[in-house]
């Protein structure tokens, strides 16, 4: 008997589905009612005025309007400190 398998067999080739993530709608762009502004892991973008954080933590616009981006600082209930970035639809 053979301990591994004949020709043509891998034990590579092994891959996961692109996720499409990222900023898919940039500073100045128009959005419109529901459409998608980041699609992220995590909270590395956070919602401001007319912006809602989806279950899978995706930001979308409420109302239509052009998108602006500005950065604060935050402070955690440890005291610890981070700049976050923050999406706004105005």
């Amino acid at each position: 008997m053979a301990k591994t398998k004949a020709a043509g067999a891998t034990k590579l080739g092994r891959d996961s589905q692109p996720k499409y993530l990222g900023v898919k709608l940039f500073g100045g762009q128009k959005a419109l009612v529901g459409q998608v502004l980041i699609r992220q892991r995590g909270t590395k973008f956070l919602p401001g005025r007319n912006v809602k954080k989806g279950s899978d933590d995706t930001l979308y616009a409420l109302k239509k309007g052009v998108v602006r981006f500005q950065t604060k600082r935050k402070k955690g209930f440890d005291g610890s400190q981070r700049i976050a970035k923050i999406v706004n639809v105005e």
